[in-house]
This record gives C-alpha cells, structure tokens and sequence, in this order.
C-alpha cells in the first residue's frame, strides 16, 4: 500500500535546501500541506533570505500541491510560536514536524570559541525543543501528531572538528527518547533519522567522486517513513547512499559487587564482565535501569530470595 499523506499538514524546518527541501517536496507530492521553513541563512548562520523557502513553495504549487513559506529563525521561541499559529491559522492543523534546520561552525574543540559552541546548540537542539514545543498542545489535542528529529553519526561516534555539532546532535536523542514517551498516550511517535547527504552541509566533507551516491532522496524515503501514520515509535533509521540501518543504545548485564568490594580497584578488576556484551539489552526507559540495578542486587545479594526480586521488579513498573 503507498504511503500517502492526503489531508496531512508537515512543517518542514530548514526546507529551502538539501535534505529539508527533499522532505517537503516529497511529502507534497505524497498529499501533504507543507509549511516550507527556513531563514535563509548560509551554512554558518549568518544572513536571512526567503527566495529559497519561497522557490521551494513555488515548485509545490506549480505541481499541484499547497505549501507556504515561514521564515521563522528556530533558535527563536516567540518566532516559532508565530509560525505555528500562522499553520494553524492556514490549515487549523500539525501533523507532522520535521526538525531539520542546522548550521555548521566546524573547528577542533581547543580552538573553537564558546560563542560557536552555543550558536549551533541553538539551532539544533533549542531549535529543535522550541519547534516540540510550539506543535505539542495541537498534538495531544487532536490525539496524533508524528516528530522527526534530524541527529547524526557525529552525534552518536563522534567526528573530529565537531564537538558543538555532535553535543547538539546527540541531545537530540535524548529530547525524543522522553518525548517519545510523553506522547505515545496521544498518539504522538517520536523518531531520529541519521542521514548522510550530498548536500551543502556536507560538501567538504566527502569526496566530489562520492556524492552523487549521496542524493537526498534515498535519505527522504527513510524520514517519510518515520513521519507516517504507520511510523515506529523511538528509533532512530540511519540513511545513505540507499544504505538503510537502525542505531540503538544497549546496556551491559554487568557485575554486582558486595558493598566490600566496592573500590575502583574491583571495578578495574572486573572491567572485562563488566564491558561484556554477553545478554546486553537495550532501556525502554532510564526507570528500567534503576529496577534492573535493583533486582539483580537484590538476587545476587540473597539468591535464596526470588519472590523479593520479583516484587522489586513489579514495583518499578507501576
């Protein structure tokens, strides 16, 4: 069956070039009303210009499709507010957001200032809370409402010259494991997309003979999924060059040590079971580690003593 998105209002955010624009054509072409976002700026932030958001608009209408231009700058709360009213009052609806605006200030940690490390948290990670936010009460009102973050490799491994961007990256990660939460009693799903992509925030870093493996629309295949009624809920769908993966977090069973044993010698000693990835699980919440901590203390401490491991377990998924 086709993945449609008839009747469906998506902000996109950083549309007006590369992967924002791909995701708002594409899900025009699929049905959707689209608020095209973007302030315009250069990769490094600086300047504002509507003619991307506006050509982006321009190829919508001129295929059939309804779509608006927002200039609205993330990073700022009151101008992401207006945007969303300015949805609502367009449409009267959010179904879909897609937080994909983002800056580069690319420069080893010891020498970048302070300044660029929080400029692009800014736009990444505020940005990104500040679009959640503005769309949540529309959401949970009409029970449904679809989120996709924009997170990277360099946010999950790490990539030198990156420690603003990777931060910003990974917090995003964290900003949908809870809010994936949050909203899954309201019909909210809350996913990551990783791409790789041929585009102008990546042009200097992959080789020219590369990127025409890169094109946004094998990346765009993967966030229309994640942006479906059908959407998973909490991962994280990693994309390139038609290349499709999930990253996870897992955890370690790990080691308890007898409250005599616990020094950073032990833990030295034990590092080996300790890192052993031997019926290593993944957290559907950080409450599920504290009930695991507990329990396996519990039944390794006093192995003769299930049903107290059992009732411990219980209790911490109330």
């Amino acid at each position: 069956m086709a993945i449609r998105f008839d009747n469906r209002v998506a902000i996109v955010t950083g549309a007006g070039n590369g992967l924002g624009r791909s995701h708002a054509l594409a899900l025009a072409a699929r049905g959707a009303k689209v608020v095209v976002n973007d302030l315009g700026g250069a990769r490094d932030g600086s300047g504002a210009s509507s003619d991307a958001a506006q050509s982006v608009v321009k190829e919508i209408t001129d295929n059939g499709g309804e779509a608006i231009a927002n200039g609205a700058n993330v990073a700022d709360f009151e101008q992401v507010e207006a945007m969303v009213e300015q949805t609502l009052d367009t449409w009267g609806r959010v179904d879909i957001l897609i937080n994909n605006a983002g800056i580069l200030r690319d420069k080893s940690f010891a020498k970048m200032s302070i300044e660029d490390f929080r400029l692009v948290m800014d736009v990444h990670l505020m940005g990104a809370a500040n679009c959640c936010k503005a769309v949540w009460q529309s959401m949970q009102d009409a029970q449904y409402g679809r989120i996709l973050m924009t997170t990277s490799s360099s946010g999950m491994y790490g990539n030198f010259g990156q420690s603003n961007y990777g931060a910003a990256k990974m917090a995003q990660v964290g900003l949908m494991n809870t809010l994936a939460i949050e909203g899954a009693k309201y019909n909210i799903r809350v996913n990551a997309l990783s791409p790789i992509a041929g585009t102008r925030m990546t042009e200097e870093l992959i080789p020219e003979k590369y990127i025409n493996l890169l094109t946004p629309e094998s990346v765009t295949a993967a966030a229309l999924l994640l942006c479906h009624e059908d959407a998973p809920n909490r991962a994280i769908l990693c994309s390139g060059a038609g290349v499709y993966t999930q990253s996870s977090m897992y955890e370690t069973d790990g080691v308890f040590l007898p409250e005599e044993l616990r020094t950073p010698e032990q833990v030295q000693k034990h590092w080996q079971q300790i890192v052993d990835p031997t019926g290593h699980q993944a957290l559907e919440t950080g409450a599920k580690q504290t009930e695991k901590f507990i329990t396996k203390a519990v039944v390794e401490a006093m192995p003769g003593v299930k049903k107290l491991a059992a009732k411990a377990a219980l209790y911490f998924k109330k």
